[in-house]
């Protein structure tokens, strides 16, 4: 496309900078269509070969289509641009190029060297308008959705400035493209056979009678009144804008030339037969041949006789060829009739003898010519062998005289010189030397031109290089936006379905038990809702991220429970969190991934620490937890340790190994590796229970243990470090008897908790005295088990990233914000007995991770280590006062019970008389 020659510094960056400049008296005409003569190489067999080809653009499908000349109807095939890149070779014939599709490989040859860079600049460029013209993906959803994530917007980086290095701007060769080039004789091919596409033999056919049809409607119209136009013929097939005569083309506007004055009835009819034919090219205006002198249009009817004449002679060397296989066919079906006649098995015998006969004579011919062939192609090499033999010869004496010439030169120079000026020294003949410094540079020139040939390759395959980056990097953005959008879409869905749940869910209490046409229909929308599944939904079948009924560690991710009311709680909670997890997606998730991958080096550090509070990517947990373990237990870590424990347990059984083997099945009865009866997880469980139980005998087993080495095993998968992970935990992150039989730690954080309550949350502790709700009955369980029970996994194995590096402090700051999280909740509730519900379950209810955590660890502060370390000073003071109290209390009734006397009330028979008896 044509535009006008503007600065390069004012160019707009959207602008490729291979757009064509045109000179001034073009510059206000309309864009041209890209069309014009190119050489295609294709064919099978004896016809392969370049075939000349009428090439044009369509720009709303960006095909480039051809057919076999500018005057045919119906193109006979086309290229897709849109996913095409272009090349061209430095060391290949002068003019050939390259496009390449996802399916093919299309050689093209130009006329000229500039013609080619003009057709592979153009193409280029209508490529990237093609890109830029679809329109923009949707806008980003609403306000309300994007409140929890960023707001999506597809933001398209800027163009960059073309590099200079780029091919320069080519100008459009005069007569060779464009409307132009079709009133130029159509190239000749050296057989006229050979520019026939039998591929595409059926549109030949139709262009060939669409173009003798139109023929002779021209003949027919032609005898009417000299110097008027015919009526001009129907729209052509193809529907295309027609275009302005080319401005370039020699003439002047139909106004100003002189009206032409035929001088007889065939110039009349050959000009009539002209416009006829033109306007069954789909790009000619209607005024094109108007704007021509009477003895250029003259010229171009020759020209077009001409054409019309080989086209004739290779439409009869096609209808030849296809008699030939009409007879060929036919011979083969009268043979089959005659087969297939014969009411004998000997007649078709005879049949089949004959024809087997013939294939022997023909084979025998076969190989008579091919003896032939084969002699031919000796004499021809023999022939070709002394052709080269004589041209060498010739060669030599060419050179032979050209040396002569130059001797006889020089000397007729020497002579000259000694006639003017005597010589002083004796003459040098010329010699070898000077044919070196010849043939030199003759080498020279052709280097030059090689190079500049490589030059104008480089410039250019630099230029598709960045111009298929570019397209490429829009392509990837626009498909991220798109994934993006998607994803919001979703998370919304899953939103409305929560609200719809949650809805019914208030309906159903609100109606209660009555048995009404009410709550029947809601009994039947709520079993509905529990059934229903987005994926099968779905009308295109098209999920970004479907909710799955397991999560990635093997826990159900909707809970089933017994209690209808329990199952669509946990059908909203699974909603909830499928809704956060895809809003937090691209604005979090994919930030910390990038920044765990970046860290290559675990080290204890502000950074790691801010890293593990926000959550370890799952590809890095494993390596991360590994490292964590190591480093609060290498100073306990041996070689071999694990497998000397294990043989320990083979010689004799622990006392606590039958405890452990019933808490094996109640180990996470949700989660599939531990319920599945092919699953190794329980054997490998007991095996890392039974070897902590003989690494510290003081606590042996307790309940609990068997939930912590089931996490562990979750993440980590092998026995050893699971056992590592649970004896970092027991032995140097929790207190001291945290886990043993008074469990007097544990009773100490639970009152700890009760203190950082009263001071982080006092209108939620008011509240719960009130009602005289003691939270250690659930609390309790939260630090025995650091949450196990409580959490969804997801914010489960945060919580663990950070409480296995700063240790229990992150379990107290969890704890105050689970409170925190559902504080309006636990308020709203009016009764003790439904508080205790409530607390039985609202850890389930937690579905943001991301705010859990902000206000674990920002809303919570101040926490500092030095309270923490006071208060439970303090409180274990208190308790083991308790503790001794209680047992100063039973020495003290022990020794009251033995110093009485056991003596028998009377009416009551002591043992001893009982056993006495008959």
């Amino acid at each position: 496309m044509e535009g006008a020659q503007e600065d390069p510094a004012e160019c707009s960056s959207s602008v490729p900078r291979f757009a064509e400049v045109l000179p001034p008296e073009e510059s206000g005409a309309a864009p041209k269509k890209l069309c014009g003569y190119l050489s295609k190489f294709g064919g099978k067999g004896p016809i392969r070969g370049w075939k000349s080809r009428w090439f044009f653009y369509d720009e709303k499908k960006c095909h480039l289509y051809y057919s076999r000349t500018a005057q045919d109807a119906n193109p006979l095939d086309s290229i897709d641009l849109s996913t095409a890149v272009f090349d061209c070779k430095a060391d290949a014939e002068e003019g050939t190029f390259e496009i390449k599709t996802a399916n093919r490989i299309i050689t093209l040859k130009a006329a000229t060297k500039q013609v080619m860079l003009y057709w592979l600049q153009q193409l280029q460029m209508k490529r990237w308008e093609f890109y830029n013209s679809p329109p923009a993906p949707p806008a980003a959803p609403d306000a309300a959705l994007a409140g929890n994530g960023p707001a999506l917007r597809l933001e398209l980086e800027q163009e960059e400035a073309e590099p200079d290095d780029f091919l320069g701007p080519v100008r459009t060769p005069p007569g060779l493209v464009g409307v132009a080039a079709a009133l130029q004789p159509v190239p000749t091919m050296p057989l006229a056979l050979q520019n026939i596409s039998l591929k595409h033999l059926g549109t030949e056919i139709q262009n060939t009678m669409s173009n003798i049809r139109g023929n002779r409607q021209a003949q027919g119209t032609g005898h009417g009144p000299l110097g008027e136009d015919p009526p001009l013929s129907s729209e052509p097939q193809r529907a295309e804008q027609p275009l302005p005569s080319d401005p370039s083309t020699p003439g002047k506007d139909p106004a100003d030339s002189p009206k032409p004055t035929p001088k007889s009835s065939l110039t009349a009819n050959l000009i009539q037969k002209a416009k006829r034919q033109n306007n069954t090219f789909p790009f000619f205006a209607d005024g094109l041949t108007r704007s021509r002198t009477a003895q250029e249009k003259v010229l171009a009817l020759e020209q077009q006789v001409l054409m019309l004449t080989k086209e004739l002679k290779s439409q009869k060397e096609l209808v030849r060829i296809l008699h030939k296989a009409l007879e060929a066919a036919q011979q083969e079906k009268r043979a089959t009739s005659a087969y297939l006649a014969s009411a004998g098995e000997k007649d078709r015998l005879e049949l089949v003898r004959h024809k087997v006969r013939q294939i022997a004579e023909l084979g025998r011919q076969l190989e008579a010519l091919e003896q032939e062939r084969d002699s031919l192609v000796q004499t021809a090499s023999l022939r070709e062998q002394q052709v080269q033999e004589l041209q060498q010869h010739v060669q030599l004496l060419m050179d032979k005289n050209q040396a002569k010439q130059q001797v006889i030169c020089k000397l007729s120079e020497k002579v000259t010189q000694d006639f003017t000026h005597p010589p002083t020294q004796p003459p040098v003949l010329p010699g070898a030397a000077d044919r070196d410094l010849l043939s030199q540079q003759e080498k020279m020139e052709q280097l030059k031109d090689d190079m500049e040939a490589y030059r104008t390759q480089n410039r250019f395959l630099n230029s598709e290089i960045h111009q298929v980056t570019k397209i490429w990097r829009r392509v990837a953005e626009k498909e991220r936006a798109l994934l993006m959008k998607c994803a919001y879409l979703q998370a919304k869905n899953c939103q409305v379905e929560s609200k719809y749940l949650a809805g019914l869910r208030r309906l159903q209490e609100a109606v209660g038990g009555e048995a009404t046409e009410c709550s029947e229909l809601l009994r039947q929308l709520i079993q509905e809702a529990l059934q229903w599944e987005a994926g099968e939904a779905s009308a295109d079948g098209v999920e970004l991220s479907p909710i799955r009924e397991y999560d990635e560690y093997g826990f159900l991710t909707v809970p089933n429970y017994e209690m209808e009311d329990l199952k669509l709680l946990a059908k909203i909670q699974a909603l909830e969190v499928h809704s956060h997890h895809l809003l937090a997606h691209e604005a979090v998730e994919r930030p910390l991934r990038e920044r765990w991958a970046a860290l290559s080096d675990l080290a204890p550090s502000v950074e790691l620490k801010q890293l593990l509070r926000a959550g370890v990517p799952r590809e890095h947990r494993p390596r991360v937890w590994r490292w964590l373990v190591h480093l609060r237990v290498q100073h306990l870590q041996s070689p071999g340790r694990y497998q000397e424990l294990l043989s320990q347990g083979q010689v004799r059984e622990h006392p606590a190994a039958r405890q452990i083997e019933l808490d094996l099945h109640r180990t996470f009865p949700s989660n599939k590796h531990f319920t599945c009866p092919t699953s190794n997880f329980p054997d490998k469980l007991r095996r890392v229970l039974l070897a902590f139980s003989w690494q510290n005998p003081t606590i042996g087993y307790c309940q609990g243990l068997n939930r912590l080495a089931a996490i562990a095993l979750l993440v980590l998968e092998e026995e050893e470090s699971a056992f590592w992970c649970l004896v970092a935990i027991v032995e140097t992150i929790m207190p001291a008897d945290y886990y043993s039989k008074t469990l007097t730690s544990s009773q100490v954080d639970q009152r700890v908790l009760q203190d950082l309550l009263l001071e982080k949350l006092p209108r939620l502790m008011a509240h719960l005295g009130q009602h005289r709700v003691d939270l250690s009955f659930i609390t309790f369980n939260w630090f025995l088990v650091v949450f196990a029970d409580s959490l969804i996994s997801n914010i489960l194995l945060r919580v663990w990233d950070a409480f296995l590096y700063e240790g229990t402090k992150v379990v107290f700051r969890y704890a105050l914000a689970i409170f925190k999280y559902n504080e309006e909740e636990i308020l709203r509730l009016q009764d003790g007995l439904e508080i205790y519900q409530y607390l039985r379950f609202f850890t389930k209810t937690i579905c943001n991770s991301q705010k859990l955590m902000n206000i674990a660890f920002n809303d919570m502060n101040p926490f500092p280590m030095k309270q923490l370390r006071q208060l439970r000073t303090a409180h274990r003071e208190r308790l083991e006062a308790e503790l001794h109290e209680l047992e100063r209390l039973k020495a003290e009734y022990l020794e009251t019970r033995n110093s009485q006397d056991p003596a028998v009330p009377e009416g009551c028979t002591s043992e001893d008389e009982g056993e006495g008896g008959p």
